[in-house]
């Protein structure tokens, strides 16, 4: 059940501290509190909910706004909850009334936070916090933009956009690229995981027995020690020879094989395969797939498989191949992104399947018309976006796609030497996407994703992107601050000329 309290957002002014003093406006969280819509982006947090039945939910200002805070500073879920018993503008972010040396929630609760707000809904709030910030920005910026239709709607805000009957010239430009956002997992090997799936059949063997012994006799042989023997010698190898390898992972399916039927004959004689635990069970469903796969990839000649399993704890993930030279695998989702010129980025898609980013870009167009009104006049992606498919699209949509045309050069020197600074403007342009990236893999947690069920996996990787957009707002705001104070120096009388006024300018689009 989900309690909805009716009242107007806390005032900083009013939060009630008990040994004085009050907070300050200056303050980073506060201002972060600002630029959210709580009230608007409730509304899809609450339907989830029945209504008159079970404990009331915590409310959502209190789910999003731990959410950012773990993600901006990059905490556990246990120091998160230390953290906000300790600081009052914590908990005036997640929208306490009053200061308190009380827990608000159990650190277990992040984990339900993360499955209620998952990935659609988290990708949706970011777009509203990105137009209700900008628009919030923008009216209080004295030097901006005029609201007047002088302008013959050309420079249409992207928090206001128009209908689609009217066409509106393109404007603006979308960088767009894809990543992979690796998970926490060891990295695996055929032999490894098949010594782990071993080790996990002798724990239900282990269990299984004792409930069956009457009727199923002596416990059967797994000679696990003979197999960790076998497994050993070749693992502690630092350079094992292929040979040597193909033989351990043949005794390990083997062990493995043997396994599984005894696992059958105490099933058949009334073993409870939850006897060591729902995890083993679920594991158990991997790991005979697992056996499926190993098993055609040792008879075959390729070395790949689809849906390849790497992980029995996490059997979702997949192995991405990305061609870096530091790494030439990754193991995670794989997400394709899109910056706006104003630096803003929102996430198009994430998969954990590999797939050929190249098809996004028609989505990612049309995802751009949709927040703005209006297609991108350029988009600077990479070399595997420029397909003939993407490039027809594009000049039926009036969008200029970077890169080289198709065909053989013209015979005109000055024309030729036109598009080549053309197409180096546009790559230096597009190194803002990689920037992006690189800040959500350093600075925001996307380098390594710890959460380990598939959807708060996606929750966490949308929730990164949206907290890189809240920190833009801060620095537009900063920037806005900046400039009111400048221009107030340059009023004051006999102070005017040591500084240049300088007007900021927030572009539209």
């Amino acid at each position: 059940m989900y309690r909805r309290e009716h009242r107007y957002q806390l005032s900083f002014e009013n939060f009630f501290l008990p040994f004085g003093g009050k907070l300050s406006g200056d303050n980073r969280w506060i201002k972060l509190a600002e630029l959210i819509p709580w009230d608007e982006l409730e509304d899809d947090y609450a339907a989830q909910f029945c209504k008159g039945f079970g404990a009331p939910a915590k409310p959502f200002r209190m789910a999003l706004g731990a959410l950012i805070i773990k993600a901006r500073l990059g905490l556990t879920d246990e120091e998160l909850v230390e953290q906000i018993k300790e600081n009052p503008y914590l908990q005036f972010f997640i929208g306490l009334e009053a200061f308190q040396s009380s827990a608000p929630f159990d650190p277990s609760m992040m984990v339900y936070f993360r499955k209620r707000l998952p990935e659609a809904i988290v990708n949706d709030c970011n777009e509203r916090i990105v137009r209700h910030g900008l628009k919030m920005i923008r009216s209080s910026d004295p030097q901006g933009p005029a609201d007047d239709d002088s302008s013959g709607g050309s420079t249409s805000p992207p928090d206001q956009p128009k209908p689609s009957s009217q066409k509106q010239p393109n404007q603006g430009s979308l960088l767009i690229d894809a990543t992979c956002a690796p998970v926490d997992i060891r990295h695996p090997t055929d032999l490894s995981l098949l010594n782990e799936a071993r080790e996990m059949t002798e724990i239900l063997i282990d269990a299984m027995h004792p409930h069956v012994r009457e009727r199923f006799g002596h416990k059967p042989r797994t000679h696990r020690k003979k197999a960790r023997r076998q497994f050993l010698a070749v693992a502690k190898k630092k350079k094992p020879r292929i040979s040597k390898i193909r033989k351990a992972i043949k005794q390990q399916l083997g062990h493995l094989k043997r396994n599984l039927a005894s696992v059958d004959a105490l099933i058949a004689c009334g073993g409870c395969l939850l006897a060591a635990g729902r995890h083993i069970y679920r594991k158990l469903l991997v790991i005979s797939e697992l056996v499926r796969q190993q098993t055609i990839l040792y008879h075959a000649d390729s070395r790949s498989i689809p849906d390849r399993i790497v992980s029995l704890c996490q059997a979702h993930i997949r192995p991405i191949v990305r061609g870096k030279a530091r790494c030439n695998v990754e193991f995670g989702a794989k997400i394709s992104i899109s910056v706006t010129g104003e630096g803003f980025t929102f996430l198009d898609r994430l998969s954990y399947d590999p797939y050929n980013e190249g098809e996004d870009l028609k989505g990612q167009a049309i995802s751009y018309r949709r927040r703005h009104g209006h297609y991108p006049q350029v988009i600077c992606a990479d070399q595997i976006y420029r397909t003939r498919s993407n490039r027809a699209f594009c000049q039926r949509h009036g969008i200029r796609l970077s890169g080289p045309r198709l065909g053989r050069p013209k015979n005109d020197p000055e024309l030729v030497a036109a598009e080549k600074q053309q197409f180096i403007d546009d790559q230096r342009q597009r190194n803002a996407v990689e920037g992006k990236i690189g800040q959500g893999k350093r600075r925001f947690g996307l380098g390594l994703i710890r959460e380990k069920l598939a959807v708060t996996q996606g929750s966490t990787i949308a929730l990164n992107i949206l907290v890189m957009n809240l920190e833009k707002l801060l620095e537009l705001l900063f920037v806005l601050f900046a400039s009111w104070l400048q221009l107030l120096l340059c009023n004051q009388p006999g102070k005017g000329s040591p500084f240049v006024c300088v007007s900021t300018h927030l572009s539209p689009t």
